[in-house]
């Protein structure tokens, strides 16, 4: 009897929901189909599901919507990975955390029924989307614009008076600091910088996931700082001292998961994000250089991140442009180009040239030494 194979647009796998992609790509196993709910699939997040080896992606919202050009599902179509767009909110509720759900063309199965209809994305029509939106994106670079200096005419105050610093045991003055975001090639800027952490030991400082990214390439962070809502137990538990990027007022949101692991903090609330906070302590700390790894500075990266301006960014590097070096895309900058086949090739060409060398000249070396030894004991044999 014919076996039966399995059309190639069919995917099936174990069901991992969670409407927060940072939180569920921690939980991922390959061969899982994430059903999420993420409107314009940021690259960071994209990333993290390939590296998780997932089967399939079911996402209720567009992964690319269109209103800037996001590269986050394009890296989703590179891996291979299934991709089903704007199945709508609805299967969130209807696929069950561990269920075997297959995913045939367009349509999303939960036992026997379909539960959701979508978009089936490849290759071709992100990209088609991807240039789409690259052409309308000036709409959104002009309210990305506006925003940015109405909060720089009305509370640019917030950023350049002088705030009130939290006490840190590790000595910062005079020092090195060294700030990791979970940015656009965090991973790879950060392990280039091995040699320089290694001879220069900065103070490291992970903002939120960044603690983890340096535990994984074997550096434990002296600071963590954030809201703590992408950053693991384990990492919070390392030993690096916590400091916690609070409102102004005083609320601090991730100051409650830390009272619960029973973990010491202080907080520090200037205006602006969690990595505009790091680099403004370690400059009124006294750094002597900051050097920022997977920081967000262009409008993408920003709208990736859901926020609609940059001016506190932008604010916070005027003050500390004199000390700040920016390590985003350093990894690129040094990368090899000596293919490996090619390096080995090298190396077998040189130790051929080698023994070519030894055979042709050691015989001739040897029977000439010999020579002159016959001949000298000869000489004094007949003086």
């Amino acid at each position: 009897m014919a076996r039966k194979i399995a059309p190639v647009d069919v995917t099936s796998g174990p069901a991992r929901v969670d409407r927060r992609t940072k939180d569920l790509t921690r939980r991922l196993l390959p061969g899982d189909i994430a059903v999420i709910d993420h409107e314009d699939l940021d690259r960071v997040a994209a990333e993290a599901l390939v590296r998780t080896r997932v089967a399939g992606v079911v996402n209720a919202s567009a992964s690319l919507s269109g209103r800037y050009p996001n590269a986050g599902p394009l890296a989703l179509a590179a891996a291979g990975i299934v991709l089903v767009d704007g199945v709508g909110s609805k299967v969130m509720d209807l696929v069950c955390e561990g269920q075997d759900v297959r995913i045939d063309g367009s349509d999303v199965w939960v036992d026997g029924a379909i539960v959701g209809r979508g978009t089936r994305q490849d290759g071709a029509s992100l990209q088609a989307a991807y240039e789409a939106a690259k052409e309308t994106m000036g709409a959104a670079l002009e309210s990305f614009a506006a925003n940015t200096l109405e909060f720089l005419r009305h509370e640019h105050d917030l950023v350049l008076d002088p705030p009130e610093l939290p006490h840190l045991v590790v000595d910062v003055r005079g020092r090195h600091v060294l700030i990791v975001v979970r940015g656009f090639d965090y991973r790879e800027d950060l392990a280039h910088l091995r040699s320089y952490m290694r001879e220069i030991k900065p103070v490291i400082v992970g903002v939120d996931g960044g603690a983890d990214a340096l535990l994984e390439e074997g550096f434990r962070p002296d600071v963590i700082l954030g809201d703590f809502d992408s950053v693991s137990d384990g990492a919070l538990r390392c030993g690096a001292e916590l400091v916690v990027h609070s409102y102004r007022g005083g609320e601090a949101p991730g100051a409650k998961r830390l009272e619960e692991m029973g973990l010491p903090y202080v907080t520090f609330s200037p205006t602006g994000t969690s990595e505009d906070a790091a680099m403004l302590l370690a400059y009124e700390k006294g750094a002597d250089l900051i050097v920022a790894v997977g920081t967000h500075v262009s409008m993408v990266e920003f709208l990736d991140k859901g926020r609609a301006g940059m001016a506190s960014t932008f604010l916070v590097r005027l003050k500390v442009g004199q000390l700040l070096v920016d390590a985003k895309g350093v990894s690129k900058l040094y990368e090899s180009r000596i293919r490996k086949s090619d390096l080995m090739f090298f190396l077998l060409a040189a130790m051929l040239c080698f023994v070519v060398v030894v055979v042709a000249v050691f015989p001739r070396v040897f029977l000439e030494s010999f020579w002159l030894l016959v001949r000298e004991a000869w000489r004094s044999l007949t003086h």
